[in-house]
């Protein structure tokens, strides 16, 4: 399986970063029976955070590229948390999105919707997820979006 979804990775021309370590005390992930829960990865790339709010400093279009690199990261804590083996994720579950934009901004769901089209792209029907998408009022670090998952193991 894991061949597959990195095949997937490859032919869409994306590699998963390292996963990130945490920046305070929390630890990445936690694997409850076949439940994986991985923490909040924000938005960031080689680069550097991706910073910004959206509807003043970013559009809609920049936040959603924003969403998919939270996307590779949870991806990539997902791997970690296999052993290396993304191939034991048999389903992502849901997906919890916070988008740091002003009161008036409300396309918070076509923001979030970099990180969800990404995890379909990957994981086919198994990455179809509920989800929440949300603004805030600010995030850590100034960054423009962050995003946590839930993943079902085999």
């Amino acid at each position: 399986m894991t061949a597959s979804f990195e095949a997937r990775l490859a032919e869409l021309g994306l590699t998963l970063p390292a996963a990130p370590a945490p920046a305070a005390n929390y630890v990445p992930y936690v694997i409850s029976g076949n439940m994986l829960y991985v923490s909040g990865q924000i938005s960031q790339d080689d680069g550097g955070l991706i910073k910004g709010r959206l509807g003043a400093d970013l559009d809609v279009e920049a936040g959603a590229a924003a969403a998919r690199r939270c996307a590779l990261s949870l991806m990539a804590q997902a791997k970690a948390a296999c052993g290396g083996d993304l191939g034991r994720v048999a389903r992502v579950v849901k997906l919890v999105g916070f988008v740091n934009s002003t009161p008036e901004f409300t396309d918070q769901p076509k923001v979030i919707n970099g990180a969800s089209d990404l995890m379909v792209a990957v994981f086919g029907d198994a990455g179809r997820h509920a989800r929440s998408a949300v603004s805030a009022a600010s995030l850590p670090l100034g960054v423009a979006v962050e995003i946590e998952a839930i993943f079902e193991l085999r």
